[in-house]
């Protein structure tokens, strides 16, 4: 019986969170857990991201402002002791979901210069408004008073294990997921509109619509992403709306590969390790980082994931060409 391909992914999403789970056995170290709580968080928005940069073609600086409101917006509703953490991530997604729709009817009709600068701007007024909306947010404070975290289904995310763990099953769905979606026919319609916009509307292709559900989707996975990190430092806080946020997306993005779907994965992955080893031996943070940054996009002039895939395709093609069109027989052979 031929298994579709959902399903291996979901089976290498089984064996993936159980060599994650296998990491709280081996080792006792908190902040190891911690690494993969922020991995998990930066990775989900990073590739949510990317459903709108490298699969559409939208180049979008606010996505950090749909972060921001997953973290609050789940926050708040745990602060209100009425929800479950299941019932709260639920509202939190459809809340999130339908604000990135509302946010995409008003962008997607501009073209990919004035989408980018209206979504900055749309990031920055989320930003304005939670810092001065004291009363609700806590303003540049962030959200007072903490995150509760009742126990639901023996799960007690206070423990940095359960967190660890629950985070990590999430982060794997949200990844079978999108990979799902970049597969499926809707996926292949966002490339084709992101190579030639012209000629999906003359194939009758409803374009917007496609751009509309694309930012849907993505900004309501970037909502789950802030659950995980609001969870994670149990609050919320304004540099989560900051123009930066969504700037470090791109650089996760530009690090790892946008053409490849785990390239921003991978790209979470170095700046993450990179934040860290630069604050432990040295205070010119900034100056490191960018220059790292620098020297790496100049140099490979691709993400680290694609570079790596365009080298094994070089490789491989001359193996295949010489199968296709074996040596002919030198002339002593046939005498």
């Amino acid at each position: 019986m031929r298994i579709d391909s959902f399903t291996k992914y979901c089976v290498v999403a089984l064996v993936v969170f159980a060599l994650l789970s296998v990491v709280p056995l081996i080792t006792d170290d908190i902040s190891i857990l911690d690494m993969g709580i922020v991995i998990c968080a930066h990775g989900l928005f990073a590739m949510s991201l990317n459903l709108l940069v490298g699969r559409t073609g939208l180049l979008s600086f606010g996505h950090g402002g749909f972060y921001a409101t997953g973290a609050y917006s789940f926050g708040l509703l745990m602060q209100t002791g009425a929800f479950s953490i299941p019932a709260a991530f639920a509202l939190t997604i459809v809340f999130v979901a339908a604000l990135s729709a509302m946010v995409a009817i008003l962008c997607v009709r501009l073209n990919e210069t004035y989408f980018t600068f209206l979504t900055l701007a749309v990031q920055m007024l989320f930003y304005n408004i939670i810092l001065s909306w004291t009363s609700l947010t806590g303003g540049d404070q962030g959200l007072l008073g903490g995150i509760p975290k009742p126990v639901f289904l023996s799960v007690d995310l206070v423990n940095p294990v359960h967190l660890y763990l629950f985070c990590s099953a999430i982060f794997l769905v949200c990844i079978v997921l999108l990979y799902q979606i970049t597969q499926s026919p809707f996926g292949y319609t966002l490339k084709m509109i992101r190579d030639n916009t012209e000629r999906a509307r003359f194939l009758g292709i409803a374009v917007n619509r496609y751009k509309v559900a694309s930012f849907t989707l993505a900004g309501a996975f970037a909502g789950i992403a802030g659950m995980f990190m609001a969870l994670f430092v149990s609050g919320a806080y304004p540099s989560f709306a900051y123009w930066t946020m969504s700037g470090d997306g791109i650089f996760m993005i530009m690090l790892g590969g946008m053409n490849t779907f785990l390239g921003p994965l991978v790209g979470a992955i170095m700046l993450i390790t990179l934040n860290d080893l630069t604050t432990i031996y040295t205070d010119h943070y900034g100056l490191v980082l960018g220059s790292f940054i620098l020297v790496f996009v100049l140099g490979l002039r691709r993400g680290l994931l694609d570079f790596i895939i365009e080298v094994i395709r070089d490789r491989r093609a001359p193996r295949k060409d010489n199968k296709k069109h074996p040596a002919s027989p030198k002339k002593e052979d046939l005498q």
